[in-house]
């Protein structure tokens, strides 16, 4: 059975402030949605375990699709209440991981080992690396068995700089996602901010924003079905 390890922000809050982030809501249930239409099962996973806060701002950015795996009780049971702690994930039963964005993720994704060592072994055994948005600040330093970042030659897409200072973010975040891609050694793509953008290199697919999410899951879900 193929299926996915989703992994959520347990962040509230802008480190060193009191403004709210989380999960973007979005990037998550578009995903789900997808997985869903296509019969593939979801886990969710998040550094901590439990409880994933919702950026507000992603509220905003609904559609009735995405309210659908909102409102949904397994969704909101497993997706928001009680996400699995990484001591619990067993890699080998996923054919890929799935990184979610949201600006909390640039604080517990980038450098937790628990969760490095599921993305790893599941890449090891042939799976897939997906991400979208910030979300690729979990994979920003994750490192292959040789002590290579595994994104080193790939190339890839993230949130960028532009999309940064358009969100009005760019003085808050510890780092920015685009200029570690670079000095990683990735060869980083973008589209015109806001746009839909998907990059597959291998078993490594990557978004550039919000709006890309769909499209890194379609470009999944076609690699699963050949």
């Amino acid at each position: 059975m193929i299926k996915v390890l989703i992994v959520e922000t347990n962040v509230q809050n802008y480190q060193g402030t009191t403004d709210p982030t989380g999960l973007w809501l979005g990037e998550s249930a578009e995903f789900v949605d997808e997985m869903q239409r296509a019969g593939i099962a979801v886990d969710y996973v998040s550094p901590k375990g439990g409880f994933v806060p919702l950026d507000p701002r992603s509220m905003k950015y609904t559609d009735a699709a995405i309210m659908g795996i909102y409102r949904d009780r397994d969704f909101i049971e497993r997706g928001l209440k009680n996400t699995l702690a990484p001591g619990t994930i067993d890699p080998t039963t996923y054919s890929a991981i799935y990184y979610t964005g949201g600006h909390g993720v640039m604080w517990d994704f980038p450098d937790n080992p628990e969760i490095q060592a599921i993305a790893s072994a599941i890449y090891a055994h042939g799976g897939y690396l997906l991400s979208v948005c910030h979300g690729i600040a979990g994979l920003l330093n994750l490192k292959n068995t040789q002590g290579d970042y595994v994104i080193k030659g790939k190339t890839i897409t993230d949130f960028t700089t532009a999309e940064e200072i358009l969100a009005g973010k760019k003085k808050v975040v510890p780092f920015l996602n685009q200029d570690v891609a670079t000095d990683h050694g990735a060869n980083f793509q973008k589209k015109r901010f806001y746009k839909d953008y998907t990059v597959q290199d291998g078993h490594l697919i990557t978004g550039q924003n919000p709006f890309s999410v769909r499209s890194v899951a379609q470009k999944f879900i076609t690699e699963v079905s050949k």
